[in-house]
């Protein structure tokens, strides 16, 4: 990939850190948007490269405008860049999302972020039902080795309502996220080489991806629920 992400991106966000009000943030405006036009051509060659993998519909980068309405909060903008890419529903699920921050803290982030109330109890009641196809997803060293052998994110105490806190799979059944996350120093973000990790690095999700695709796209006796 030709493009990459530039020094003062990370530059301008540590000095953003230290001055987050508008009087500064203002002075620095047009520094800042020809940095995040540069930035979005590197998330514009990641929506590029993925289609010649997956289907991707939209690719969405986030402003820096913090909504600071319900949050404690009240710093103005955000100390980073976020872009997520949107597999073409409903025949795919999953999602994709990069996140350049600096001080070591870039990462990609692949799965199901807030899944639908739906999706959420369809994919209980199939690691309810069986486990096996997940678990061996996990387990596959090649899988693995990018993106770790369990899911991070959010779960319940104990078992979701209807679910036993006994059954073999409340590991699975009790997270209320199935995402994968990896991390990125500095150095490697703003190496040549960059998208190209990631890049491959969302390949090698295709497995997880195609499994809970065709999950939330039948029913549990695997009837198709679309056309």
């Amino acid at each position: 990939m030709s493009v990459s992400v530039p020094k003062a991106a990370l530059d301008f966000f540590k000095q953003l850190e230290k001055n987050n009000n508008r009087d500064w943030f203002n002075e620095l405006k047009k520094e800042f948007k020809a940095i995040e036009a540069e930035v979005k051509q590197v998330y514009n060659s990641i929506y590029d490269t993925l289609n010649t993998h997956d289907d991707i519909d939209k690719m969405k980068m986030f402003r820096i405008y913090r909504d600071v309405r319900f949050s404690k909060n009240k710093l103005p903008y955000k100390t980073h860049f976020g872009g997520s890419f949107h597999r073409t529903k409903p025949k795919l699920r999953g999602g994709y999302y990069l996140h350049i921050q600096p001080n070591n803290e870039s990462f990609i982030a692949t799965g199901f972020w807030e899944p639908a109330p739906a999706d959420l109890l369809r994919i209980r009641k199939e690691f309810e039902m069986d486990d096996s196809e997940i678990r061996e997803i996990l387990a596959n060293k090649e899988f693995n080795s990018v993106w770790g052998d369990t899911f991070v994110g959010d779960e319940v105490k104990t078992a979701p309502k209807g679910f036993s806190k006994d059954h073999k799979a409340i590991d699975l059944i009790k997270k209320k996220q199935y995402i994968f996350i990896k991390k990125y120093t500095d150095k490697e973000v703003l190496a040549n080489d960059f998208l190209d990790d990631v890049n491959a690095s969302f390949k090698a999700i295709r497995p997880y991806f195609d499994y809970m695709s065709d999950v939330l796209t039948t029913d549990l006796n695997g009837v198709s629920l679309i056309d």
